[in-house]
Protein backbone atom coordinates (compact mmCIF):
# COMPACT_ATOMS: atom_id res chain seq x y z
CA UNK A 1 0.00 0.00 0.00
CA UNK A 2 1.64 3.42 -1.37
CA UNK A 3 -0.30 5.54 1.14
CA UNK A 4 0.99 8.91 2.48
CA UNK A 5 2.33 9.39 5.83
CA UNK A 6 1.14 11.19 9.04
CA UNK A 7 4.48 13.12 10.87
CA UNK A 8 3.43 15.07 13.84
CA UNK A 9 6.63 15.60 15.47
CA UNK A 10 10.56 15.70 14.57
CA UNK A 11 9.19 14.85 11.18
CA UNK A 12 7.02 18.18 10.74
CA UNK A 13 8.55 21.02 9.02
CA UNK A 14 11.02 23.36 11.15
CA UNK A 15 11.86 20.28 13.34
CA UNK A 16 15.28 19.14 13.23
CA UNK A 17 14.56 15.31 10.98
CA UNK A 18 12.20 17.45 8.18
CA UNK A 19 14.61 18.55 6.16
CA UNK A 20 17.71 15.01 6.72
CA UNK A 21 14.52 12.66 5.91
CA UNK A 22 11.71 14.27 4.04
CA UNK A 23 13.74 17.10 1.87
CA UNK A 24 13.28 16.11 -1.92
CA UNK A 25 11.88 12.99 -1.32
CA UNK A 26 8.12 14.59 -0.89
CA UNK A 27 5.27 15.71 -3.63
CA UNK A 28 3.50 17.56 -1.09
CA UNK A 29 2.88 18.40 2.62
CA UNK A 30 -0.90 19.25 4.25
CA UNK A 31 -1.43 20.09 7.87
CA UNK A 32 -4.02 17.31 9.34
CA UNK A 33 -4.98 15.79 12.59
CA UNK A 34 -5.37 12.37 13.50
CA UNK A 35 -8.66 11.57 15.73
CA UNK A 36 -8.93 9.56 19.37
CA UNK A 37 -4.95 9.85 20.06
CA UNK A 38 -3.25 12.24 22.51
CA UNK A 39 0.61 12.75 22.66
CA UNK A 40 3.51 12.50 24.60
CA UNK A 41 6.45 13.22 25.01
CA UNK A 42 9.60 11.11 24.90
CA UNK A 43 11.33 13.57 25.79
CA UNK A 44 13.32 14.66 22.84
CA UNK A 45 10.58 13.02 20.39
CA UNK A 46 6.76 12.54 21.15
CA UNK A 47 4.70 9.46 20.45
CA UNK A 48 1.01 9.76 19.37
CA UNK A 49 -0.95 6.83 21.71
CA UNK A 50 -4.43 5.51 21.26
CA UNK A 51 -6.55 7.70 23.39
CA UNK A 52 -10.82 7.87 22.34
CA UNK A 53 -11.27 11.68 22.23
CA UNK A 54 -7.78 13.33 21.38
CA UNK A 55 -6.29 14.71 18.81
CA UNK A 56 -2.83 15.08 17.37
CA UNK A 57 -1.54 18.20 14.59
CA UNK A 58 1.00 17.14 12.45
CA UNK A 59 1.38 16.76 8.58
CA UNK A 60 -0.21 14.48 5.80
CA UNK A 61 3.21 13.90 3.82
CA UNK A 62 3.07 12.27 0.12
CA UNK A 63 6.15 11.43 -0.91
CA UNK A 64 7.51 11.47 -4.91
CA UNK A 65 6.50 8.06 -6.19
CA UNK A 66 10.23 7.28 -6.90
CA UNK A 67 10.98 8.23 -3.45
CA UNK A 68 8.46 5.91 -2.04
CA UNK A 69 10.24 2.46 -1.26
CA UNK A 70 13.46 4.24 0.04
CA UNK A 71 11.62 6.31 2.24
CA UNK A 72 9.02 3.91 3.97
CA UNK A 73 12.72 1.86 4.86
CA UNK A 74 14.16 4.84 6.45
CA UNK A 75 11.33 6.03 8.12
CA UNK A 76 10.85 2.42 9.83
CA UNK A 77 14.48 2.86 10.64
CA UNK A 78 14.49 6.55 12.08
CA UNK A 79 11.11 5.36 14.26
CA UNK A 80 12.72 1.77 15.21
CA UNK A 81 9.82 -0.07 13.69
CA UNK A 82 10.37 -3.86 13.07
CA UNK A 83 6.81 -5.17 12.16
CA UNK A 84 6.24 -8.24 14.10
CA UNK A 85 9.44 -7.24 17.15
CA UNK A 86 7.91 -6.63 20.54
CA UNK A 87 11.30 -4.30 21.24
CA UNK A 88 10.22 -1.98 18.71
CA UNK A 89 9.31 2.05 19.98
CA UNK A 90 6.82 2.23 17.52
CA UNK A 91 3.91 0.46 15.44
CA UNK A 92 3.11 1.80 11.84
CA UNK A 93 -0.31 1.79 10.92
CA UNK A 94 -3.01 2.98 9.10
CA UNK A 95 -5.48 5.29 9.95
CA UNK A 96 -8.15 7.68 9.18
CA UNK A 97 -6.51 11.78 8.78
CA UNK A 98 -8.34 14.72 8.72
CA UNK A 99 -6.91 17.16 6.07
CA UNK A 100 -6.90 21.12 7.67
CA UNK A 101 -7.77 22.68 4.47
CA UNK A 102 -11.19 21.03 3.32
CA UNK A 103 -11.80 18.22 6.06
CA UNK A 104 -11.10 15.48 3.70
CA UNK A 105 -10.41 12.12 5.16
CA UNK A 106 -7.74 10.36 3.60
CA UNK A 107 -5.98 6.78 5.00
CA UNK A 108 -2.60 7.33 6.02
CA UNK A 109 0.47 6.04 7.70
CA UNK A 110 1.13 6.95 11.26
CA UNK A 111 3.78 5.92 13.62
CA UNK A 112 2.26 5.08 17.00
CA UNK A 113 3.54 3.95 20.47
CA UNK A 114 4.03 0.21 20.62
CA UNK A 115 2.08 -1.12 22.86
CA UNK A 116 4.35 -1.85 25.65
CA UNK A 117 5.39 1.89 24.86
CA UNK A 118 1.80 3.09 24.96
CA UNK A 119 1.11 1.57 28.45
CA UNK A 120 4.26 3.22 30.25
CA UNK A 121 3.17 6.35 28.53
CA UNK A 122 -0.52 6.37 29.83
CA UNK A 123 0.74 5.25 33.15
CA UNK A 124 3.69 7.58 33.89
CA UNK A 125 4.55 10.11 30.47
CA UNK A 126 4.20 13.33 29.85
CA UNK A 127 0.62 14.15 27.62
CA UNK A 128 1.49 17.24 25.60
CA UNK A 129 -1.64 19.43 26.12
CA UNK A 130 -3.26 20.22 22.62
CA UNK A 131 -1.75 17.36 20.73
CA UNK A 132 0.35 19.80 19.10
CA UNK A 133 4.71 19.26 19.14
CA UNK A 134 5.34 22.81 17.80
CA UNK A 135 3.13 24.55 20.46
CA UNK A 136 5.14 22.36 23.16
CA UNK A 137 7.44 24.95 24.06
Amino acid sequence: MRLPFFVYGTLRPGEHNHDHFLRGRTQSERPGRLADAALYDGPGYPYAVPEPGGVVHGEVVTALPEAYDELLAVLDELEECVPGDPRSLYERVTRPVTLDADGTVVRAWVYVAAPAVATRLRAHGRRIEGGDWHARR
